[in-house]
């Protein structure tokens, strides 16, 4: 026997507050997901497009699910925590006791999530300034980033919380100052969605022109003053207090944070792609595009000089990989939309019981009777009559167009199994056909990409991936672990470790490819015709528009 002495293995807790739910995981330094915990978090919707959450409840989903993945684990082999969430605003007093961000008064509720769109009228506002900040969100700022929601806050709740409020967080910077007690941000977050730079900090000009001078005054202390880099160390680690909630030491490093959709980014991106024949081996990083598809999707480009793309957020300096910019690209709803269509279809309690008694998931059956109904022909040319156009909830990316409603063109009176397959289908395509319009807007802009590496939940539906590849033409990567999004925050707790040198070196080691698909090149014709329509759909959609204002 070997009588040398096993080197103990490290591991790194990863935590990802999605819009839904917590997850953990444990993870091992050559990005093995070892253990995985997730629960369920609240949602609360109080008028069309306000959706709120607690940041109690969600530290507490936290705690939870993390005591759960390093039960039983020495403690000592637990080298660094990472944080990852969405961007969604937390607002606490000067005592950091939570404050309502609704008219109810109801304080656990103080957090305006991302996807709220009640700042409809103050985003318009500061998109009229065409401050130079803009120049960095694609040239129209989202009503999903903080300044209009921050607006909005002091426009209608300024005695109530405005006036009271001592910190305004991003939720993955609530989330690492309730780890450490450090009130320090992310690069990632103040840059994504709040409109700081790298090179120039806050831009006093832009604050003070859209009525949040409030904010200059205490030297932006309430969003922050102290910006570090992901990955970077935050504080002493982790506190007395926050060890005992999570169940790890006190001490263990804690890395400065993600948005959610970041962490997925670094899970993929970076990893090594030797032996796989894909266009992007041999070539920088600046040719692949991670794609993190889960309620939404995020579209995450690099680039090694400032590229701005007109719809498309950034360019954004260091906010993703270190040293390279990053352009953003999006759609506000795509799991949610599929849920919706299906959900709402009339055969879907029929669906239901059929995939019940198959002991498959929905979406499983759905692909299935697919299969069943394509005949001699690929199963995507079956809504050759059927086209959808895909922004239920705005447009996000390469439009900017948040009125823009969802449109579907070419229903029967139809109301069985067959027609709600056809109609799940058509949307999956649509949410492609979306992606490739993103794709090739940030080409025109100078982005030179010929590979996508997916994940998230959706990249688990081979349907989903297979439309991705075959629409865009270009071949999709998915990783070897499903949970990309954990093991990219385990990665910022490896580099707060100071087990890696830098993040790139982490990516490499714990980034591993799973499988590729490839795309079908002879169902390219078909997809070309349908991204012609497509476009065309929209074109429709602000003719009519255009006729009804003129009513």
């Amino acid at each position: 026997m070997d009588s040398k002495k096993q080197t103990p293995v490290k591991y790194y807790v990863g935590i990802d507050v999605g819009s839904a739910s917590v997850r953990a995981a444990l993870v091992d330094g050559f990005g093995t997901v070892v253990a995985h915990a997730d629960q369920p978090i609240q949602i609360w919707e109080p008028q069309p497009d306000h959706y709120e959450q607690s940041s109690a409840d969600i530290w507490a989903a936290c705690c939870s699910v993390t005591k759960k993945v390093v039960c039983g684990v020495d403690a000592s082999q637990i080298r660094g925590v990472g944080f990852d969430a969405t961007c969604s605003l937390v607002v606490v007093d000067k005592q950091f006791q939570p404050l309502a961000v609704n008219c109810e008064g109801q304080n656990y509720r103080n957090v305006i999530m991302w996807m709220d769109h009640r700042a409809v009228s103050q985003v318009e506002r500061i998109n009229a300034t065409q401050h130079r900040v803009l120049s960095y969100v694609g040239g129209v700022m989202s009503v999903e980033m903080q300044p209009p929601k921050l607006l909005w806050l002091k426009e209608n709740l300024q005695e109530s919380c405005w006036e009271n409020a001592g910190y305004f967080f991003d939720l993955p910077d609530f989330l690492s100052w309730k780890a450490t007690g450090v009130t320090a941000r992310s690069l990632c977050t103040v840059v994504c969605k709040w409109t700081y730079t790298s090179d120039g900090g806050w831009d006093d000009s832009f604050w003070k022109m859209i009525g949040l001078e409030d904010l200059v005054k205490d030297k932006y202390e309430k969003i922050g003053n102290h910006v570090l880099s992901p990955g970077e160390s935050v504080g002493k680690g982790l506190t007395p207090e926050a060890a005992k909630d999570l169940g790890l030491p006190e001490g263990i490093a804690v890395a400065a944070s993600l948005i959610d959709a970041h962490a997925g980014g670094l899970g993929v991106i970076g990893a090594d792609v030797k032996g796989h024949n894909l266009p992007c081996e041999n070539q920088p990083i600046t040719a692949r595009v991670a794609m993190i598809c889960g309620t939404s999707s995020c579209h995450m480009g690099v680039s090694e000089t400032p590229i701005f793309v007109p719809g498309v957020w950034g360019p954004y300096f260091s906010a993703m990989v270190p040293g390279l910019w990053l352009n953003e690209g999006g759609q506000s709803a795509t799991g949610k939309l599929i849920d919706h269509v299906v959900q709402g279809h009339v055969a879907f309690p029929e669906l239901q019981s059929k995939a019940a008694a198959s002991a498959h998931s929905i979406y499983t059956y759905l692909n299935s009777h697919l299969d069943l109904i394509k005949k001699s022909l690929p199963v995507g040319f079956l809504t050759v009559d059927l086209h959808v156009w895909p922004d239920f909830h705005g447009n996000r990316s390469p439009l900017t167009d948040l009125t823009l409603k969802g449109m579907v063109v070419g229903l029967t009176l139809s109301r069985g199994l067959d027609e709600l397959a056809l109609i799940y289908l058509a949307t999956i395509q649509a949410i492609a056909l979306g992606t490739r319009h993103i794709l090739e807007t940030m080409q025109a802009a100078g982005h030179h990409i010929n590979t996508l590496f997916l994940c998230g939940g959706l990249s688990k539906n081979p349907l989903f991936v297979q439309m991705h590849a075959d629409i865009t033409g270009k071949p999709v990567v998915l990783s070897k672990e499903v949970e990309s999004v954990l093991v990219g925050a385990a990665i910022l707790g490896a580099c707060a470790s100071g087990d890696f040198v830098s993040i790139q070196e982490a990516m490499a080691k714990m980034g591993k490819i799973g499988r590729v698909v490839q795309p079908n090149h002879q169902h390219k014709r078909f997809y070309d015709k349908k991204y012609e329509v497509f476009l065309k759909l929209v074109e429709h959609q602000r003719e009519y528009r255009s006729i009804m204002n003129s009513f």
